[in-house]
Parts: C-alpha cells; sequence; structure tokens
C-alpha cells in the first residue's frame, strides 16, 4: 500500500513554526496567550492536470506540494505548534488531501469605512484557478445590501430584489485556466438610506445543477447591459466536471460603513384593567431613519429594550425568540430584541402581557434601549437618544 504522507511531499514532516522567525504569520498573541490561525483541512492538486508539472499551495508561512506519484485517495495532516519568548501556542493541525480540479477563488477586498449616500465605490476582486484543470464556465453569486445598488445589471447576469438588499446569478462563459488570474470588478451606488452595508460575492465552477440550486424557487429578472466578462480570455482546454478542490476561498464579504445616522423612537401604551385582570402594553421601535439600520454580519438585533414589570403587576409568558428575562437583586429586568434589520419609517412593535395583582393608579414603568450594545451600538449611529425612552402606565 502506498504511503499517503510520503505522496504528500517532505514538507509534511514541518514540527514546529518559531514565531520569532519564518512561521511568524499564523501566530497571534492575545492577552498573554498564543495562537495559531490556519485552515482545518485544505486540498492539493494532483499532478494530473491541464498543465505539466505541479501546483505549489502556500499552507500558512510554508508550502506543499503533491508529489507526481500522488494519486486523489492520498491524505495526511500537517502537525504545528508556535514559540514567542515565554509562550506556547497550543498544537495546531491541518488535515491535507490530494484532487484534480479547478480551484477557483477570489482575493479579499478591503473594508470601506466613511462612503456618502449618493456617492459611487467599486469593490475589486481578481478571480484566480489555484487547481490542475480548467473551470470551462463560471458561476459568480454577488449580494448588495439594501442600501447599496448595482450601478450596473448585465445581461448574462439574473437579479433578484429582497427585503435586504439584492442577489445575482452570473454566468461567464470565459474559460479560467489553471494559474490564471482575472479582474471581477463590481460598481456600486451608495444609496440614501445606506448606512451598515455589505458586498458578498462568490465563485464556482458551473454547472446547470449550480445554477438551479442558487436559483430555487425565487423569481430571477435578466438584466439588459454589457455582458459581464473576463478579460484576458484564457485558451480554451477540455471541458471538466470536477468540482472545486478547496471551497474555503470562493466566497468573500466586503463590509462598506456609509455615513449616515437613523434615529429610533420609543413608544409606550396606557392600559386599564381590575385586579385579576389580563392586559397587554405595546412597546414600538420606530426607525424614523434616513438609514435603515441592520446588522448582516454579526446579526444582533437593531434594538434590545429592557424594563420591569410596572408596579401590582406580573408579566406573563413572553415569545422566547424574542424576550427574556434576568432576576437581579432588586427584581426581575425584561428584555426585548427587534429583528436584526429595520427599514427607514419601519416600525417593529412588543406586546407585553401584565396580569394586575392590585390595581396602583398611575403605576409606570421606564422602557429604554441598551445604547451600548457591542455587536451594534445604537449610540454609534441614532443622533437622538432621548427619544429612546418611554413608559408603559397602568390604570392612569
Amino acid at each position: 500500500m502506498k504511503n499517503p504522507h510520503r505522496l504528500l511531499g517532505a514538507a509534511l514532516v514541518c514540527g514546529a513554526l518559531a514565531a520569532t522567525g519564518v512561521g511568524a504569520g499564523p501566530a497571534y498573541a492575545v492577552e498573554h496567550q498564543l495562537w495559531i490561525g490556519a485552515p482545518y483541512e485544505t486540498v492539493l492538486p494532483g499532478a494530473d492536470g491541464d498543465p505539466a508539472g505541479t501546483e505549489s499551495v502556500p499552507a500558512a508561512a510554508f508550502e506543499l506540494r503533491a508529489l507526481p506519484g500522488a494519486d486523489v485517495s492520498a491524505s495526511g495532516y500537517v502537525r504545528y505548534s508556535a514559540v514567542a519568548g515565554r509562550l506556547t501556542s497550543h498544537p495546531g493541525e491541518t488535515r491535507v488531501s490530494v484532487g484534480n480540479g479547478p480551484d477557483l477563488g477570489l482575493s479579499q477586498a478591503e473594508d470601506q469605512r466613511g462612503p456618502e449616500p449618493g456617492s459611487r465605490t467599486t469593490v475589486p476582486a481578481t478571480l484566480s484557478n489555484s487547481g490542475n484543470r480548467t473551470a470551462e464556465r463560471t458561476l459568480v453569486t454577488l449580494y448588495a445590501s439594501y442600501g447599496l445598488r448595482f450601478t450596473e445589471r448585465h445581461t448574462n447576469c439574473e437579479y433578484r430584489e429582497h427585503d435586504t438588499g439584492t442577489s445575482a446569478l452570473c454566468v461567464l462563459d470565459e474559460p479560467v485556466a489553471p494559474g490564471q488570474r482575472y479582474a471581477l470588478d463590481t460598481g456600486l451606488d451608495v444609496g440614501g438610506k445606506a448606512l451598515y452595508e455589505r458586498f458578498d460575492h462568490s465563485v464556482q465552477p458551473y454547472s446547470d445543477e449550480a445554477l438551479r440550486e442558487a436559483r430555487g424557487d425565487w423569481t430571477w429578472t435578466r438584466g439588459a447591459g454589457a455582458e459581464l466578462d473576463l478579460r484576458p480570455v484564457a485558451a480554451a482546454a477540455a471541458a471538466v466536471t470536477d468540482p472545486d478542490l478547496d471551497p474555503q476561498d470562493n466566497d468573500r464579504t466586503v463590509v462598506l460603513g456609509a455615513t449616515n445616522t437613523a434615529d429610533l423612537k420609543l413608544t409606550g401604551s396606557r392600559v386599564s384593567g381590575a385586579a385579576g385582570d389580563t392586559v397587554t402594553a405595546r412597546v414600538t421601535v420606530l426607525n424614523r431613519g434616513p438609514a435603515w439600520v441592520a446588522s448582516l454580519g454579526a446579526g444582533a438585533a437593531v434594538a434590545t429594550v429592557r424594563f420591569r414589570a410596572p408596579e401590582g403587576t406580573t408579566v406573563l409568558d413572553l415569545p422566547e425568540e424574542e424576550c427574556w428575562r434576568q432576576p437581579d437583586d432588586t427584581g426581575t429586568t425584561v428584555f426585548c430584541k427587534t429583528p436584526i434589520y429595520l427599514h427607514d419609517a419601519a416600525s417593529y412593535s412588543f406586546g407585553i402581557p401584565l396580569r394586575i395583582d392590585r390595581v396602583v393608579r398611575g403605576a409606570r414603568t421606564t422602557v429604554e434601549t441598551i445604547n451600548d450594545d457591542p455587536e451594534l451600538s445604537i449610540r454609534e449611529f441614532d443622533p437622538n437618544l432621548r427619544n429612546n425612552r418611554t413608559e408603559i402606565v397602568i390604570n392612569r
């Protein structure tokens, strides 16, 4: 039986990376601890490819290559550790296997801070093939969040509008051979409602099945502008149906933080009832704009409100997906959260069921937003925090 570790090449015997030397790249010291950032697994292109020879793939601070005799069943592990001064990392490992096929990838563009509403920007990207076979056609998926618009809608793309933005599916006919790199830049208009925006793009070898899966059951509309294409066009190669070798670099996200604001406003309610009655108080979060607010990365609520039960009442069952209770020394505080996005001029309401245990005329409680949530800080985008407080009043 062939030894799969031997077939992966001599680089597999590398055992340690010195954080102060050549191997410093993947090691990080955080709060007096040393960590290594490395992929859980990766795939090396084998020798059975379109070009002669083999391709090298960078892995951490060293390179691995499949030997000419390696087959697609070969696999093994790279194990490593890092040392920096008196700090030693936990051991890490990457599973490495051999495969044949295209390996499309996109470069990571920098996040953009401060684009002005009404401006135009471009997200640059480089599409490359690090595998050993040609991708005859490419399926590109694009997503621009609600505050962004594509500057052009291409005839070889189809588009779908939805609550959080616009998605596009584009079929590129240019073959992408091993080792080739192409520019794939996307123009975006920054709208007047833009605030915390994101642009996603991904690539994969085209297949009818992949396109059907991406379309799903939604309705798509074809663009009418010039074709989105890749130049220079690579020389044609034999068609293959191999899947992408390593999809870890197929998807990229760019965050665009526009210079804009959104004013959230809370509205409470007044309810009445006799002892023993159950009443529903409502709290409403209104986004007065001009921007929409969305946490499309962290998935945090646009607003989280907190309050206590008014005197003489008990808060009954609340929807678990929205609200929770937190006991403390002086009672119980209730927290309720909105969804992760709220369009401009849109509102979201909570129904708070209260049992009136005893009648206390004018009993009231303050409801307010948590303005310093580290995942989505209201203080950073809301210019008027004075209207982020309201009251629930009972039997006034």
